[in-house]
């Protein structure tokens, strides 16, 4: 076994034992416990998949290999001995001895020789090849990167949560910058967001609890590790969903030719830190692994795909299943960093659960549950209306953003007709609402591009449903 291997001590599998209790978070090695020669190579050790190189060190039985390599050359036809090393995201010297198999088995064939070596030589499937590689298809039709097992895949997100105390109140703000939000909110998400603690943020519609969640993905860290499948007891869960991951192309894509300099495992790509949502769609039936009749293959659930990220699960209390329900759920995952996941068959697969739970809500705390079934959700925060101050700098950032200019008087005569003489509470989304329908009117009447008292009442009328001479 390589070094490299070695240090990350995760390819060798363990007994079932270990796979079915993982180790809680507190049992995974520091990197005082690690050995590096630098800084740089301590973090290299605790979070990049490394290399394999052999197929002992995938994790993987040779039969799954062999129905990939055969799926694969199926859906494709003739391809070259490099490139299936870059479809299944290994070096090809870890998948020749299983071509040269397959070829003695006269399942593969050479068609021809583009080069020195079996790597450029193009491959295509005979008969037999062909008809195998159907029975296969019925099993599943993945024909991806190799899938990563379930061992490997809980040894490198455990490594890759956040170390001790990684958040800064400069780092925060920085996230924030783009925002007008006062330090005292700032100072109740901190705590939170440093700790990883599941989180409620609640208070009135409008006031931008969302957006101050979504904020967080701003925040400057440093790149994770996610596979694209995991193999468990011959089923595939595959993980990576376009819509949620952000894959960062470097010069050692996946999609480009592999070398013998490759720096990571290829089964994995490496991303930013996830952010998913979830609102008012979301049903239980979303939290556990859902099976494609069509494809075979078992798609992760959200908080499987937000692990080492954060997951937001927005308007909460307004979801098909009822608040207790969720956050039933989500007692042992909280608690233990361990979630239980079935596969239709009846059998379990126990995954590591990295994610920040962050819920927001328009309802008030009480209207969820009880005290003992708030204190599962260990920070909250309400998120009051803002104070004039906060109003009026949201509102002049957004219209400085826009380059319309608002005279200072123009804006205190607004505020004082529309929030001071009716008692209107202030929204955090005003601002944006009033100036984006004052934006439209000057476009279809080809105004001044000015924001004037007449265009900001007019504006004003149109955001809101408000007519007292209206019968009831």
């Amino acid at each position: 076994m390589s070094s490299i291997a070695s240090s990350a001590g995760f390819l060798s599998e363990p007994g079932d034992d270990l796979i079915d209790e993982l180790p809680p978070p507190e049992e995974v090695p520091t990197e005082a416990e690690a050995p590096a020669e630098s800084a740089a190579a301590e973090e290299d050790d605790r979070i990049v998949p490394p290399v394999p190189e052999h197929l002992s060190d995938t994790g993987l039985p040779g039969s799954l290999l062999e129905q990939l390599l055969l799926k694969i050359l199926y859906y494709r036809g003739d391809v070259t001995g490099r490139d299936l090393a870059v479809a299944v995201g290994l070096e090809y010297s870890v998948i020749e001895e299983t071509i040269e198999t397959l070829k003695r088995q006269h399942l593969v064939s050479v068609k021809r020789s583009l080069g020195i070596g079996s790597k450029s030589a193009l491959y295509s499937l005979g008969e037999t090849g062909r008809n195998l590689a159907r029975e296969y298809l019925d099993t599943n039709q993945y024909a991806g990167p190799a899938p990563v097992p379930l061992y490997q895949y809980t040894a490198i997100v455990r490594r890759q949560r956040q170390l001790d105390n990684w958040l800064t109140p400069e780092t925060l703000a920085t996230a924030y910058r783009h925002m007008v939000v006062p330090q005292h909110i700032l100072s109740q998400i901190g705590p939170a967001v440093n700790a990883s603690k599941s989180f409620l943020i609640y208070g009135q519609p409008g006031n931008g609890k969302t957006a101050l969640a979504e904020a967080l993905f701003r925040l400057e860290t440093e790149p994770i590790y996610i596979p694209y499948a995991i193999e468990y007891q011959g089923n595939i869960v595959q993980v990576y969903d376009p819509i949620y991951h952000q894959p960062i192309q470097d010069e050692e894509s996946i999609f480009t030719t592999l070398s013998a300099g490759s720096r990571y495992d290829r089964r994995w790509f490496k991303s930013k830190r996830p952010f998913i949502i979830t609102g008012g769609e979301l049903a239980m039936s979303m939290l556990d692994l859902s099976y494609n009749e069509g494809s075979k293959v078992y798609d992760a659930p959200f908080q499987l795909k937000a692990n080492n990220g954060i997951y937001l699960i927005d308007d909460f209390g307004r979801q098909l299943a009822t608040p207790a329900e969720i956050l039933n759920r989500w007692i042992v995952p909280m608690e233990r960093h361990v979630d239980y996941l079935s596969f239709r068959s009846g059998g379990k697969m126990t995954v590591p659960f990295e994610a920040f739970l962050i819920f927001s809500t328009n309802l008030h705390p009480d209207k969820l549950g009880d005290e003992a079934f708030l204190r599962r959700i260990q920070y909250k925060m309400f998120l009051g209306n803002p104070k004039e101050p906060e109003y009026r700098s949201i509102f002049e950032n957004f219209a400085n953003a826009k380059d319309l200019p608002c005279h200072p008087t123009v804006l205190s005569n607004f505020i004082g007709r529309h929030y001071h003489q009716t008692r209107k509470p202030m929204r955090r989304c005003h601002p944006r609402d009033v100036i984006s329908h004052a934006i439209d009117l000057i476009n279809f009447e080809r105004l001044e591009w000015e924001l004037t008292p007449d265009v900001l009442n007019r504006a004003w009328e149109s955001c809101f449903a408000e007519n007292p001479d209206m019968e009831r």
